[in-house]
């Protein structure tokens, strides 16, 4: 299988792009969590991968999005990326997740791509506007891997993401990414209303025959303004999920992600541990993505986002609640306790709708990836062993 996934790979890409990813993603990557994982016995936490939320535009308007893309856009200017980046860089990062709203709707994106030749980034997109030029000047960067979101067929992606003719532009613009010859993965956030298409085997099948080198699949969490709880899995879909991403790793020359369970099967919360922690468009400092609320800003301390992150107790105390509290998703199965740790601590609200507190009390508690007794290990052995180093518990539910 690895001699699969590297022959796709040689074809599918170029080396001076497979290196570059292995260098500042790769070795770079495990040398960033060394880093952390040195650092956490101290008690410092600072984590080894940012998500950046470097705008709130976007051209679609998808059910379940916590995103305020009705609103103004917001954004984080070139100066402050820059300085994000440059900052993190001196105590061991290299590797930056950058979401949206949709990134490419950004003015500087390229910009800050360039100017970070020694960095990695994950640019999650919906695909339509990676155009020929777009595409070509990435590859010439050489220091970016597009991964495209996709929702369902074609019927679905209309549906669900408020605009027509969703699926065939996003598969156009993974087509002109793969053209390009850059690694290129698929993202989907697997819901009711697209398990049956996308979480099988033939779905894997169509990506690979398109050129795609990499799948991430993760569950739908019903938060925000409209959460659409009705599209969550339940708790025997969950485990269905992780029991295909197991099995398909063995028998497909394609890398399969799941970033929500550790090597011997146990649930995580990467916020949980430490190892991620999400900028929001404003530079607000959030636990993560969909949990909207902060008690700093990368602007604090001078711009330190060393300092300001490892000084948070706000964090710190995340960190606990979370990892005590459940290895799964804390704003899923408690949302009631989360509430009282935002009003507690004196958290803002981060939203520009400036409704996500209300939005937790009317949560209902679910199940989330923490399925205990029922833990699918990992079987695929390069997997299990990166998962085992380089993304698990770190201690932080012992």
């Amino acid at each position: 299988m690895i001699l699969q996934m590297t022959r796709r790979a040689l074809a599918a890409s170029e080396m001076r792009l497979l290196l570059n990813f292995a260098w500042n993603c790769g070795w770079k990557g495990i040398r960033s969590v060394q880093l952390f994982k040195r650092r956490i016995k101290q008690g410092v936490y600072f984590p080894p991968f940012l998500n950046i939320s470097i705008t709130s535009a976007c051209n679609l308007r998808c059910t379940g999005c916590w995103v305020d893309v009705d609103r103004p856009a917001q954004q984080l200017d070139f100066e402050a990326l820059n300085k994000l980046i440059v900052s993190a860089q001196r105590y061991g990062n290299s590797f930056f997740g950058i979401l949206g709203g949709e990134p490419f709707m950004h003015p500087r994106l390229l910009d800050i791509f360039a100017a970070h030749p020694d960095c990695y980034f994950q640019v999650f997109t919906n695909g339509q506007f990676l155009t020929d030029e777009t595409a070509a000047r990435l590859r010439q960067l050489g220091n970016v891997t597009t991964l495209i979101s996709i929702e369902g067929n074609a019927l679905i992606s209309d549906q669900r993401r408020g605009r027509p003719d969703v699926f065939n532009r996003s598969l156009r613009g993974l087509e002109t990414s793969v053209r390009h010859k850059l690694i290129t993965g698929v993202a989907t956030s697997v819901c009711q209303n697209n398990i049956g298409d996308l979480l099988t085997e033939a779905w894997l099948d169509e990506l690979i025959r398109r050129g795609v080198l990499y799948v991430w699949f993760y569950t739908y969490r019903p938060v925000g303004a409209q959460p659409a709880p009705e599209l969550a899995l339940r708790p025997e879909q969950v485990l269905q999920l992780r029991r295909f991403c197991v099995e398909m790793r063995k028998r497909k020359p394609i890398g399969i992600i799941d970033a929500y369970w550790d090597d011997t099967g146990h649930a995580l919360c990467p916020a949980a541990t430490g190892v991620s922690h999400h900028i929001s468009p404003t530079g607000a400092i959030e636990p993560c993505p969909i949990i909207q609320f902060a008690g700093a800003n990368i602007s604090d301390n001078g711009g330190d986002i060393y300092k300001t992150i490892t000084e948070a107790d706000y964090l710190r105390e995340f960190r606990r609640l979370a990892a005590t509290t459940t290895r799964g998703c804390i704003i899923l199965e408690r949302p009631d306790l989360l509430r009282e740790f935002v009003l507690r601590m004196k958290l803002s609200d981060t939203t520009a709708r400036q409704t996500a507190l209300a939005e937790l009390a009317t949560m209902q508690p679910r199940g989330s990836q923490h399925t205990p007794g029922q833990e699918i290990p990992e079987e695929f052995w390069p997997y299990r062993l990166a998962k085992k180093y380089w993304f698990f518990g770190f201690g932080a539910y012992s």
